[in-house]
Protein backbone atom coordinates (compact mmCIF):
# COMPACT_ATOMS: atom_id res chain seq x y z
CA UNK A 1 0.00 0.00 0.00
CA UNK A 2 0.96 3.64 -0.16
CA UNK A 3 -0.28 7.17 0.31
CA UNK A 4 -4.09 7.14 0.20
CA UNK A 5 -4.16 9.92 -2.38
CA UNK A 6 -1.71 8.07 -4.61
CA UNK A 7 -3.96 5.00 -4.57
CA UNK A 8 -7.06 7.06 -5.41
CA UNK A 9 -5.46 9.26 -8.08
CA UNK A 10 -3.81 6.29 -9.83
CA UNK A 11 -7.37 5.17 -10.49
CA UNK A 12 -9.24 8.38 -11.30
CA UNK A 13 -6.45 9.84 -13.47
CA UNK A 14 -6.84 6.94 -15.90
CA UNK A 15 -9.37 9.27 -17.53
CA UNK A 16 -8.55 12.79 -16.30
CA UNK A 17 -11.13 14.45 -18.55
CA UNK A 18 -13.99 12.55 -16.90
CA UNK A 19 -16.31 14.65 -14.74
CA UNK A 20 -15.46 14.30 -11.03
CA UNK A 21 -17.93 16.74 -9.49
CA UNK A 22 -21.09 18.33 -10.75
CA UNK A 23 -22.51 21.12 -8.61
CA UNK A 24 -25.63 23.20 -9.28
CA UNK A 25 -23.30 25.93 -10.57
CA UNK A 26 -20.24 24.22 -12.01
CA UNK A 27 -18.55 21.09 -13.30
CA UNK A 28 -15.10 19.81 -12.30
CA UNK A 29 -13.05 17.27 -14.21
CA UNK A 30 -10.68 14.95 -12.43
CA UNK A 31 -7.76 16.85 -13.89
CA UNK A 32 -9.09 20.14 -12.48
CA UNK A 33 -9.60 18.55 -9.08
CA UNK A 34 -6.12 17.02 -9.17
CA UNK A 35 -4.55 20.37 -10.05
CA UNK A 36 -6.35 22.12 -7.20
CA UNK A 37 -5.24 19.41 -4.78
CA UNK A 38 -1.67 19.95 -5.97
CA UNK A 39 -1.86 23.70 -5.33
CA UNK A 40 -3.19 23.15 -1.81
CA UNK A 41 -0.55 20.51 -1.05
CA UNK A 42 2.18 22.91 -2.16
CA UNK A 43 0.69 25.61 0.08
CA UNK A 44 0.78 23.25 3.06
CA UNK A 45 4.45 22.58 2.34
CA UNK A 46 5.20 26.31 2.44
CA UNK A 47 4.06 26.32 6.08
CA UNK A 48 6.98 24.07 7.06
CA UNK A 49 4.77 21.81 9.16
CA UNK A 50 6.22 19.04 11.29
CA UNK A 51 5.69 15.42 10.18
CA UNK A 52 2.26 14.21 11.30
CA UNK A 53 0.92 17.74 11.78
CA UNK A 54 -2.87 17.98 12.10
CA UNK A 55 -4.97 20.14 9.80
CA UNK A 56 -8.31 20.95 11.47
CA UNK A 57 -11.14 21.98 9.17
CA UNK A 58 -14.61 23.36 9.91
CA UNK A 59 -16.06 24.59 6.63
CA UNK A 60 -19.13 24.16 4.47
CA UNK A 61 -19.26 21.45 1.82
CA UNK A 62 -17.65 22.67 -1.42
CA UNK A 63 -15.35 21.17 -4.08
CA UNK A 64 -12.57 23.24 -2.50
CA UNK A 65 -13.24 21.60 0.88
CA UNK A 66 -12.91 18.15 -0.69
CA UNK A 67 -9.66 19.24 -2.35
CA UNK A 68 -8.30 20.41 1.01
CA UNK A 69 -8.93 16.98 2.53
CA UNK A 70 -7.20 15.27 -0.38
CA UNK A 71 -4.30 17.74 -0.30
CA UNK A 72 -3.75 17.10 3.41
CA UNK A 73 -3.35 13.34 3.00
CA UNK A 74 -1.41 13.80 -0.26
CA UNK A 75 1.12 15.98 1.56
CA UNK A 76 1.44 13.44 4.38
CA UNK A 77 -0.40 15.36 7.08
CA UNK A 78 -3.39 14.37 9.23
CA UNK A 79 -6.88 15.60 8.38
CA UNK A 80 -9.22 16.56 11.23
CA UNK A 81 -12.79 17.32 10.02
CA UNK A 82 -15.09 19.13 12.43
CA UNK A 83 -18.88 19.24 12.33
CA UNK A 84 -20.09 22.56 10.94
CA UNK A 85 -22.72 22.72 13.69
CA UNK A 86 -20.13 22.91 16.48
CA UNK A 87 -20.15 26.12 18.48
CA UNK A 88 -17.19 28.14 19.74
CA UNK A 89 -16.90 26.31 23.08
CA UNK A 90 -16.93 22.94 21.32
CA UNK A 91 -14.26 23.98 18.80
CA UNK A 92 -12.07 25.20 21.66
CA UNK A 93 -11.94 21.64 23.06
CA UNK A 94 -10.86 20.11 19.74
CA UNK A 95 -8.14 22.70 19.14
CA UNK A 96 -6.79 22.23 22.66
CA UNK A 97 -6.93 18.45 22.42
CA UNK A 98 -5.65 17.81 18.91
CA UNK A 99 -3.13 20.70 18.84
CA UNK A 100 -3.44 21.19 15.06
CA UNK A 101 -0.85 23.26 13.22
CA UNK A 102 -3.49 24.58 10.80
CA UNK A 103 -7.13 25.53 11.33
CA UNK A 104 -9.29 26.32 8.29
CA UNK A 105 -12.64 27.81 9.24
CA UNK A 106 -15.60 29.49 7.61
CA UNK A 107 -15.01 33.15 6.85
CA UNK A 108 -17.98 34.08 9.03
CA UNK A 109 -16.37 32.37 12.03
CA UNK A 110 -12.95 33.96 11.74
CA UNK A 111 -13.79 36.64 14.32
CA UNK A 112 -13.89 34.04 17.09
CA UNK A 113 -11.81 31.31 15.45
CA UNK A 114 -8.65 33.41 15.25
CA UNK A 115 -8.51 34.15 19.02
CA UNK A 116 -9.21 30.46 19.74
CA UNK A 117 -6.38 29.46 17.43
CA UNK A 118 -3.95 31.80 19.15
CA UNK A 119 -5.07 30.57 22.56
CA UNK A 120 -4.55 26.93 21.54
CA UNK A 121 -1.22 27.52 19.83
CA UNK A 122 -2.46 26.93 16.28
CA UNK A 123 0.23 28.42 14.04
CA UNK A 124 -1.83 29.03 10.90
CA UNK A 125 -5.49 30.01 10.47
CA UNK A 126 -7.16 30.36 7.07
CA UNK A 127 -10.71 30.79 5.81
CA UNK A 128 -12.89 29.06 3.23
CA UNK A 129 -16.52 30.05 2.76
CA UNK A 130 -19.58 28.34 1.29
CA UNK A 131 -18.82 29.77 -2.16
CA UNK A 132 -15.33 28.25 -2.18
CA UNK A 133 -13.57 31.55 -1.51
CA UNK A 134 -11.46 32.83 1.36
CA UNK A 135 -7.90 33.47 2.47
CA UNK A 136 -7.00 29.84 1.67
CA UNK A 137 -7.83 30.34 -1.99
CA UNK A 138 -5.90 33.61 -2.08
CA UNK A 139 -2.88 31.89 -0.53
CA UNK A 140 -2.79 29.04 -3.05
CA UNK A 141 -3.21 31.34 -6.06
CA UNK A 142 0.54 31.48 -6.70
CA UNK A 143 1.20 27.81 -5.89
CA UNK A 144 2.08 25.31 -8.61
CA UNK A 145 -0.22 22.40 -9.33
CA UNK A 146 2.57 19.85 -9.84
CA UNK A 147 3.29 17.94 -6.67
CA UNK A 148 5.17 14.82 -5.63
CA UNK A 149 3.02 12.76 -3.25
CA UNK A 150 4.41 12.23 0.23
CA UNK A 151 5.91 8.80 0.75
CA UNK A 152 3.44 7.80 3.43
CA UNK A 153 3.66 4.38 5.08
CA UNK A 154 0.74 2.09 5.82
CA UNK A 155 0.86 2.90 9.52
CA UNK A 156 1.05 6.69 9.10
CA UNK A 157 -2.02 8.60 10.25
CA UNK A 158 -4.29 10.01 7.53
CA UNK A 159 -7.18 11.33 9.62
CA UNK A 160 -8.52 11.78 13.12
CA UNK A 161 -12.28 11.56 13.58
CA UNK A 162 -13.70 12.66 16.89
CA UNK A 163 -16.41 10.47 18.33
CA UNK A 164 -18.35 10.48 21.58
CA UNK A 165 -16.72 9.23 24.74
CA UNK A 166 -18.11 7.32 27.71
CA UNK A 167 -17.42 10.24 30.03
CA UNK A 168 -18.76 12.86 27.68
CA UNK A 169 -15.27 13.71 26.38
CA UNK A 170 -14.92 13.34 22.64
CA UNK A 171 -12.30 10.83 21.57
CA UNK A 172 -10.17 11.20 18.44
CA UNK A 173 -10.14 7.95 16.46
CA UNK A 174 -6.80 7.71 14.62
CA UNK A 175 -7.13 6.25 11.12
CA UNK A 176 -4.13 5.27 9.02
CA UNK A 177 -3.60 5.27 5.27
CA UNK A 178 -3.91 1.47 5.39
CA UNK A 179 -7.24 1.67 7.26
CA UNK A 180 -8.80 3.94 4.63
CA UNK A 181 -7.28 2.26 1.58
CA UNK A 182 -8.39 -1.22 2.61
CA UNK A 183 -11.99 -0.11 3.18
CA UNK A 184 -12.13 1.82 -0.12
CA UNK A 185 -10.87 -1.17 -2.09
CA UNK A 186 -13.17 -3.63 -0.35
CA UNK A 187 -16.30 -1.54 -0.88
CA UNK A 188 -15.35 -0.82 -4.48
CA UNK A 189 -15.48 -4.53 -5.23
CA UNK A 190 -18.36 -5.45 -2.93
CA UNK A 191 -20.74 -2.76 -4.17
CA UNK A 192 -19.77 -3.08 -7.82
CA UNK A 193 -18.49 0.46 -8.42
CA UNK A 194 -17.88 1.37 -12.08
CA UNK A 195 -16.33 4.42 -13.73
CA UNK A 196 -19.67 5.29 -15.38
CA UNK A 197 -21.48 5.44 -12.02
CA UNK A 198 -22.99 8.74 -10.92
CA UNK A 199 -23.29 9.17 -7.14
CA UNK A 200 -25.88 11.52 -5.67
CA UNK A 201 -23.83 13.01 -2.81
CA UNK A 202 -25.91 14.97 -0.29
CA UNK A 203 -24.07 13.84 2.85
CA UNK A 204 -21.86 16.10 4.99
CA UNK A 205 -18.12 15.61 4.55
CA UNK A 206 -17.08 15.91 8.21
CA UNK A 207 -18.44 12.40 8.82
CA UNK A 208 -17.10 8.97 7.83
CA UNK A 209 -20.17 8.20 5.69
CA UNK A 210 -19.90 11.20 3.41
CA UNK A 211 -16.14 11.74 3.44
CA UNK A 212 -14.75 8.21 3.33
CA UNK A 213 -17.46 5.76 2.25
CA UNK A 214 -19.06 7.94 -0.42
CA UNK A 215 -16.13 10.04 -1.68
CA UNK A 216 -13.56 7.25 -1.63
CA UNK A 217 -15.98 4.99 -3.48
CA UNK A 218 -16.44 7.46 -6.32
CA UNK A 219 -12.80 8.55 -6.45
CA UNK A 220 -11.44 5.01 -6.50
CA UNK A 221 -13.80 4.11 -9.33
CA UNK A 222 -13.17 7.35 -11.22
CA UNK A 223 -16.94 7.93 -11.10
CA UNK A 224 -18.90 11.17 -11.05
CA UNK A 225 -20.41 12.79 -7.97
CA UNK A 226 -23.42 15.10 -8.09
CA UNK A 227 -22.21 17.37 -5.31
CA UNK A 228 -25.03 18.96 -3.31
CA UNK A 229 -24.33 20.96 -0.12
CA UNK A 230 -26.96 19.09 1.92
CA UNK A 231 -30.21 17.16 1.70
CA UNK A 232 -32.51 19.06 -0.66
CA UNK A 233 -35.51 17.00 -1.74
CA UNK A 234 -36.28 19.15 -4.78
CA UNK A 235 -32.67 19.01 -5.93
CA UNK A 236 -32.59 15.26 -5.33
CA UNK A 237 -35.67 14.78 -7.51
CA UNK A 238 -33.98 16.87 -10.20
CA UNK A 239 -30.73 14.89 -10.29
CA UNK A 240 -31.90 11.35 -9.48
CA UNK A 241 -32.80 10.51 -13.11
CA UNK A 242 -29.12 10.87 -14.08
CA UNK A 243 -27.71 9.02 -11.06
CA UNK A 244 -26.97 5.36 -10.40
CA UNK A 245 -26.02 5.38 -6.68
CA UNK A 246 -27.33 7.25 -3.67
CA UNK A 247 -26.02 7.14 -0.12
CA UNK A 248 -27.97 8.59 2.75
CA UNK A 249 -29.12 8.31 6.34
CA UNK A 250 -32.67 7.11 7.10
CA UNK A 251 -33.93 10.70 7.19
CA UNK A 252 -33.20 11.07 3.48
CA UNK A 253 -35.35 8.10 2.54
CA UNK A 254 -38.21 9.13 4.80
CA UNK A 255 -38.35 12.54 3.17
CA UNK A 256 -38.06 11.21 -0.38
CA UNK A 257 -40.87 8.73 0.23
CA UNK A 258 -43.07 11.66 1.24
CA UNK A 259 -42.83 12.89 -2.38
CA UNK A 260 -45.18 11.32 -4.92
CA UNK A 261 -42.70 12.18 -7.69
CA UNK A 262 -40.20 9.77 -6.13
CA UNK A 263 -41.04 6.62 -8.08
CA UNK A 264 -39.58 3.89 -10.27
CA UNK A 265 -39.77 5.94 -13.45
CA UNK A 266 -37.72 8.73 -11.88
CA UNK A 267 -35.01 6.32 -10.73
CA UNK A 268 -34.67 4.02 -13.73
CA UNK A 269 -30.87 4.35 -13.72
CA UNK A 270 -30.48 3.81 -9.98
CA UNK A 271 -28.78 0.52 -9.15
CA UNK A 272 -27.98 1.06 -5.49
CA UNK A 273 -29.52 2.91 -2.55
CA UNK A 274 -27.38 2.71 0.60
CA UNK A 275 -28.44 3.65 4.13
CA UNK A 276 -26.30 3.94 7.22
CA UNK A 277 -25.17 6.02 10.21
CA UNK A 278 -28.47 5.34 12.04
CA UNK A 279 -30.96 2.47 12.27
CA UNK A 280 -33.34 2.21 9.34
CA UNK A 281 -36.87 1.59 10.57
CA UNK A 282 -38.46 -1.53 9.10
CA UNK A 283 -41.48 0.53 8.03
CA UNK A 284 -39.21 2.72 5.89
CA UNK A 285 -37.44 -0.32 4.45
CA UNK A 286 -40.72 -1.98 3.46
CA UNK A 287 -42.36 1.17 2.10
CA UNK A 288 -39.30 1.86 -0.05
CA UNK A 289 -39.14 -1.66 -1.44
CA UNK A 290 -42.83 -1.66 -2.26
CA UNK A 291 -42.70 1.64 -4.11
CA UNK A 292 -39.31 1.39 -5.81
CA UNK A 293 -39.09 -2.32 -6.58
CA UNK A 294 -35.67 -2.62 -4.95
CA UNK A 295 -34.50 -2.79 -1.38
CA UNK A 296 -32.29 -0.28 0.40
CA UNK A 297 -28.87 -1.75 1.20
CA UNK A 298 -28.23 -1.25 4.91
CA UNK A 299 -24.68 -1.59 6.22
CA UNK A 300 -22.86 -1.23 9.52
CA UNK A 301 -19.78 0.75 10.39
CA UNK A 302 -18.38 3.33 12.76
CA UNK A 303 -15.80 6.09 12.90
CA UNK A 304 -13.19 3.76 14.40
CA UNK A 305 -13.48 1.10 11.72
CA UNK A 306 -15.08 2.30 8.53
CA UNK A 307 -17.52 -0.24 7.14
CA UNK A 308 -17.73 -3.65 8.78
CA UNK A 309 -20.75 -5.46 7.35
CA UNK A 310 -23.16 -5.03 4.48
CA UNK A 311 -26.29 -6.53 3.09
CA UNK A 312 -25.53 -8.11 -0.31
CA UNK A 313 -25.19 -6.03 -3.44
CA UNK A 314 -26.04 -8.96 -5.69
CA UNK A 315 -29.59 -9.94 -4.83
CA UNK A 316 -30.08 -12.78 -7.33
CA UNK A 317 -28.82 -15.38 -4.85
CA UNK A 318 -28.98 -13.47 -1.55
CA UNK A 319 -31.60 -11.22 -0.01
CA UNK A 320 -31.38 -7.83 1.62
CA UNK A 321 -33.22 -8.18 4.88
CA UNK A 322 -34.65 -5.19 6.70
CA UNK A 323 -33.50 -4.67 10.30
CA UNK A 324 -30.22 -6.49 9.58
CA UNK A 325 -26.84 -5.15 8.51
CA UNK A 326 -25.82 -8.18 6.50
CA UNK A 327 -22.56 -10.13 6.46
CA UNK A 328 -18.99 -9.18 7.38
CA UNK A 329 -17.16 -7.58 4.49
CA UNK A 330 -14.28 -9.52 2.91
CA UNK A 331 -11.19 -9.25 5.10
CA UNK A 332 -13.21 -8.12 8.14
CA UNK A 333 -13.73 -10.44 11.11
CA UNK A 334 -16.78 -9.97 13.33
CA UNK A 335 -17.64 -11.92 16.45
CA UNK A 336 -20.44 -11.74 19.02
CA UNK A 337 -19.50 -12.72 22.57
CA UNK A 338 -21.18 -12.82 25.97
CA UNK A 339 -19.99 -11.02 29.11
CA UNK A 340 -17.41 -13.77 29.68
CA UNK A 341 -15.98 -13.53 26.14
CA UNK A 342 -17.62 -16.79 25.09
CA UNK A 343 -18.85 -16.99 21.50
CA UNK A 344 -22.59 -16.49 21.24
CA UNK A 345 -24.73 -19.05 19.47
CA UNK A 346 -27.21 -18.07 16.75
CA UNK A 347 -29.98 -15.75 17.98
CA UNK A 348 -28.09 -15.00 21.21
CA UNK A 349 -27.48 -11.33 21.91
CA UNK A 350 -23.95 -10.36 22.80
CA UNK A 351 -21.18 -7.80 22.39
CA UNK A 352 -19.95 -7.11 18.86
CA UNK A 353 -16.18 -7.18 18.44
CA UNK A 354 -14.25 -6.70 15.20
CA UNK A 355 -10.83 -7.15 13.65
CA UNK A 356 -9.32 -6.26 10.29
CA UNK A 357 -7.07 -3.88 8.31
CA UNK A 358 -9.84 -1.26 8.52
CA UNK A 359 -9.80 -1.05 12.32
CA UNK A 360 -8.25 2.11 13.76
CA UNK A 361 -5.01 2.15 15.75
CA UNK A 362 -6.32 3.92 18.84
CA UNK A 363 -7.62 7.13 20.36
CA UNK A 364 -5.58 10.33 20.13
CA UNK A 365 -3.66 10.99 23.35
CA UNK A 366 -5.69 8.32 25.18
CA UNK A 367 -3.47 5.22 25.53
CA UNK A 368 -5.38 3.87 28.54
CA UNK A 369 -8.74 4.26 26.79
CA UNK A 370 -7.30 2.56 23.72
CA UNK A 371 -6.17 -0.42 25.79
CA UNK A 372 -9.63 -0.63 27.41
CA UNK A 373 -11.37 -0.81 24.04
CA UNK A 374 -9.33 -3.73 22.70
CA UNK A 375 -9.39 -7.30 23.98
CA UNK A 376 -6.22 -9.14 24.97
CA UNK A 377 -6.31 -10.98 21.64
CA UNK A 378 -6.61 -7.78 19.60
CA UNK A 379 -10.34 -7.39 18.88
CA UNK A 380 -11.97 -3.94 19.04
CA UNK A 381 -15.00 -3.67 21.31
CA UNK A 382 -17.56 -1.74 19.27
CA UNK A 383 -19.86 -1.07 22.23
CA UNK A 384 -22.79 -2.39 20.20
CA UNK A 385 -24.97 -5.36 20.99
CA UNK A 386 -25.95 -7.74 18.23
CA UNK A 387 -26.83 -11.27 17.21
CA UNK A 388 -26.32 -13.65 14.33
CA UNK A 389 -29.36 -15.08 12.58
CA UNK A 390 -32.65 -15.38 14.42
CA UNK A 391 -35.85 -13.87 13.08
CA UNK A 392 -37.06 -10.40 12.24
CA UNK A 393 -39.89 -8.82 14.23
CA UNK A 394 -42.16 -9.89 11.37
CA UNK A 395 -41.11 -13.53 11.80
CA UNK A 396 -38.81 -13.76 8.76
CA UNK A 397 -35.90 -16.15 9.25
CA UNK A 398 -32.50 -14.46 9.11
CA UNK A 399 -29.49 -16.43 7.76
CA UNK A 400 -27.00 -17.41 10.44
CA UNK A 401 -24.23 -15.28 8.87
CA UNK A 402 -26.32 -12.08 8.91
CA UNK A 403 -25.77 -9.63 11.77
CA UNK A 404 -28.50 -7.61 13.48
CA UNK A 405 -27.76 -4.65 15.75
CA UNK A 406 -30.08 -4.78 18.74
CA UNK A 407 -28.73 -2.00 20.92
CA UNK A 408 -25.70 -0.28 22.30
CA UNK A 409 -23.88 -1.13 25.45
CA UNK A 410 -22.52 2.38 25.44
CA UNK A 411 -25.17 4.96 26.08
CA UNK A 412 -24.92 6.54 22.65
CA UNK A 413 -27.71 8.21 20.66
CA UNK A 414 -27.50 8.40 16.86
CA UNK A 415 -29.79 11.15 15.61
CA UNK A 416 -29.90 11.96 11.89
CA UNK A 417 -26.61 10.12 11.44
CA UNK A 418 -24.81 12.13 14.14
CA UNK A 419 -23.49 10.69 17.38
CA UNK A 420 -24.85 12.28 20.54
CA UNK A 421 -23.54 11.34 23.97
CA UNK A 422 -26.09 12.05 26.72
CA UNK A 423 -23.52 12.85 29.42
CA UNK A 424 -22.43 16.02 27.64
CA UNK A 425 -26.01 17.34 27.48
CA UNK A 426 -26.89 16.19 31.00
CA UNK A 427 -23.90 18.05 32.41
CA UNK A 428 -25.05 21.29 30.78
CA UNK A 429 -28.71 20.87 31.82
CA UNK A 430 -27.78 19.97 35.42
CA UNK A 431 -25.82 23.21 35.67
CA UNK A 432 -28.82 25.34 34.68
CA UNK A 433 -30.71 27.41 37.22
CA UNK A 434 -33.54 25.51 38.88
CA UNK A 435 -32.49 22.04 37.65
CA UNK A 436 -31.83 19.31 40.19
CA UNK A 437 -30.84 16.56 37.76
CA UNK A 438 -31.53 15.25 34.28
CA UNK A 439 -31.36 12.20 32.07
CA UNK A 440 -31.02 12.29 28.29
CA UNK A 441 -32.31 9.38 26.21
CA UNK A 442 -32.87 8.47 22.59
CA UNK A 443 -36.35 7.57 21.36
CA UNK A 444 -37.30 6.07 17.97
CA UNK A 445 -38.03 8.74 15.40
CA UNK A 446 -39.30 8.14 11.85
CA UNK A 447 -37.17 10.94 10.39
CA UNK A 448 -33.98 11.00 12.46
CA UNK A 449 -33.75 7.34 13.49
CA UNK A 450 -33.53 8.50 17.09
CA UNK A 451 -34.62 11.76 18.70
CA UNK A 452 -32.74 13.30 21.61
CA UNK A 453 -35.12 13.66 24.59
CA UNK A 454 -34.34 15.17 28.01
CA UNK A 455 -36.08 14.19 31.24
CA UNK A 456 -35.60 16.86 33.91
CA UNK A 457 -36.17 17.04 37.67
CA UNK A 458 -36.60 20.56 39.06
CA UNK A 459 -35.26 21.74 42.37
CA UNK A 460 -37.87 21.91 45.14
CA UNK A 461 -40.42 24.69 44.72
CA UNK A 462 -38.93 25.78 41.36
CA UNK A 463 -40.99 26.05 38.18
CA UNK A 464 -39.02 25.31 35.00
CA UNK A 465 -40.03 26.65 31.61
CA UNK A 466 -39.05 23.83 29.23
CA UNK A 467 -39.22 26.05 26.15
CA UNK A 468 -36.83 28.54 27.74
CA UNK A 469 -34.51 25.73 28.76
CA UNK A 470 -34.50 24.45 25.18
CA UNK A 471 -33.62 27.93 23.87
CA UNK A 472 -30.69 28.09 26.30
CA UNK A 473 -29.41 24.77 24.99
CA UNK A 474 -29.66 25.99 21.40
CA UNK A 475 -27.24 28.77 22.24
CA UNK A 476 -24.74 26.30 23.70
CA UNK A 477 -24.95 23.12 21.65
CA UNK A 478 -24.96 22.06 18.04
CA UNK A 479 -28.58 21.83 16.87
CA UNK A 480 -28.55 18.04 16.47
CA UNK A 481 -27.64 17.70 20.17
CA UNK A 482 -30.49 19.89 21.41
CA UNK A 483 -33.35 17.77 22.84
CA UNK A 484 -36.41 17.63 20.61
CA UNK A 485 -38.54 17.19 23.73
CA UNK A 486 -38.05 18.08 27.39
CA UNK A 487 -40.20 16.32 30.00
CA UNK A 488 -40.51 17.31 33.66
CA UNK A 489 -40.76 14.53 36.28
CA UNK A 490 -40.77 14.39 40.08
CA UNK A 491 -37.87 11.92 40.24
CA UNK A 492 -35.72 9.73 38.00
CA UNK A 493 -36.14 5.95 38.36
CA UNK A 494 -33.04 4.33 39.89
CA UNK A 495 -31.90 0.80 40.72
CA UNK A 496 -30.52 -0.37 44.03
CA UNK A 497 -27.08 0.94 43.14
CA UNK A 498 -28.46 4.40 42.44
CA UNK A 499 -28.03 4.19 38.68
CA UNK A 500 -30.70 5.89 36.60
CA UNK A 501 -32.79 3.29 34.76
CA UNK A 502 -32.97 4.85 31.35
CA UNK A 503 -34.73 1.80 29.93
CA UNK A 504 -37.76 2.70 32.08
CA UNK A 505 -37.66 6.28 30.83
CA UNK A 506 -37.57 5.07 27.23
CA UNK A 507 -40.61 2.89 27.88
CA UNK A 508 -42.47 5.72 29.58
CA UNK A 509 -41.91 8.42 26.96
CA UNK A 510 -42.03 6.32 23.81
CA UNK A 511 -45.72 5.57 24.32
Amino acid sequence: MANLYTVLSDRFLINPSRIALKTPDNTWTYQQLHDLVGQMANWLDTLALAPGARVAVQVEKTPQALALYLATVRAGFVYLPLNTAYRESEIAYFLDNAKPAVFVCDTNHFVWAQPLSMQSGVAHTATLDASGQGSLMTAIDTCESDYSDANSRDADLAAILYTSGTTGRSKGAMLTHRNLISNAQTLNDYWGWQSDDVLLHMLPIFHIHGLFVACHGALYAGAQMVWLPKLDVNAALKYLPSCSIMMGVPTYYVRLLAETAFDRELTQKMRLFVSGSAPLLIDTFQAFEQRMGQAILERYGMSETGMLTSNPYQTESEQRIGSTVGKPLPGVDVRVVDDNQNTCVADQVGHIQVKGPNVFVGYWEMPEKTREEFTADGWFKTGDLGRWGGKTAQGQAIPANYLSIVGRSKDLIISGGFNVYPKEIETIIDDMTGVLESAVIGLPHADFGEAVVAVVVAQPDVAIDTEQLQQQLKRTLANYKVPKEIHLVQALPRNAMGKVQKNLLREQFSR
